[in-house]
């Protein structure tokens, strides 16, 4: 008989961690046969993991697993796939977004032989500003990086025990596990699902975080910022030699004192300024690659807890 994971990563939940099992126990867990749930404490400073612990002490299908820090949520949700012991896994967020229901699609589906089955957001009821900001990451994402992309994104996952080992070798920081997911290939299917809005708690999902997110997508998977310095270089260049042959024409049929400091600066600092973005596209990459050099893990478990450990 098969066993499913739930992958569950948490910072700062403490909220809405009984509500999601209370939900999940309700909808889920008795219809979908041997499971395991993974919940990862990525480094909450609130009382996250005590009611992880307690959760455990309720059912002995529940792994508390406890990072040493805050690594990020792709780390988090890598960590539990790390220790899992289903012949799949599906991650879950924390924060009651998605129907639990969900998961019983995702996990029909890959019984059906697909080996990486995606949850689709087909509507989402957020803030719009949200919204906006989110569609331009996952429309720049199609454009540079992977075509196929859905528009509204993909937050959760179910990935196959073979899927899981590939992205256990890939062992890569600083990038994004939902697009290494779509990337290893495998037998895939799309489900859409309705995405709520946040009813309980804030979001932790700072503005830095999506930045970093976008920068880390696009230096991981794609070529495009490297091409785009070298497309301005020749913009650039082409610019200065049609300014400087216009000058010297200007120069030899009208006589026209070649004076303008002020535009002359002008043009330098806007030179100047173009080769530091380019040199800090390329510092990016040199920064990954010296993190890359390091060997250090992509995240350090302090404490995994299963119901038949030895205390």
């Amino acid at each position: 008989m098969s066993k499913i994971s739930i992958v569950i990563p948490v910072y700062w939940n403490s909220d809405t961690l009984e509500m999601l099992y209370d939900d999940m126990k309700e909808k889920i867990l008795g219809q979908i046969g041997d499971y395991e749930i993974v919940f990862v404490d990525d480094g909450s400073g609130d009382n996250s993991w005590e009611i992880i612990q307690k959760i455990a002490a309720k059912d002995p299908n529940v792994v508390a697993t406890k990072l040493s820090r805050n690594f990020g949520e792709h780390a988090a949700i890598l960590a539990g796939l790390s220790v899992c012991t289903g012949d799949c896994a599906v991650t879950k967020q924390a924060d009651l977004q998605e129907d639990s229901t969900l998961i019983l699609d995702l996990y029909e589906s890959w019984k059906k032989g697909n080996k990486v089955v995606l949850a689709i957001r087909g509507q989402r009821d957020e803030n719009p500003v949200k919204k906006f900001f989110a569609g331009c990451y996952y429309w720049l994402v199609r454009k540079t990086i992977n075509k196929d992309m859905p528009q509204g994104g993909c937050d959760c996952y179910l990935v196959d025990r073979k899927a899981i080992e590939v992205l256990k070798l890939m062992d890569e920081k600083n990038s994004s596990l939902t697009l290494q997911v779509m990337w290893i290939g495998f037998k895939t299917e799309k489900i859409y699902f309705h995405r709520k809005d946040r009813e309980v708690g804030e979001s932790r999902w700072t503005l830095g975080k999506k930045i970093k997110l976008v920068v880390d997508s696009m230096m991981s998977f794609s070529y495009f910022p490297i091409r785009c310095m070298a497309t301005l270089g020749f913009f650039f260049a082409l610019c200065s030699l049609i300014g400087i042959i216009m000058v010297i024409r200007e120069k030899i049929v009208t006589g026209t004192p070649i004076l303008g400091y002020a535009s002359l600066m002008a043009v330098v600092l806007f030179g100047f300024g173009a080769m530091f973005i380019m040199l800090s596209i390329l510092g990016e990459y040199i920064w990954r690659t010296l993190e890359e050099s390091r060997k250090r893990p992509p995240f350090i478990i302090d404490v995994v807890k299963r119901h038949d450990d030895k205390e």
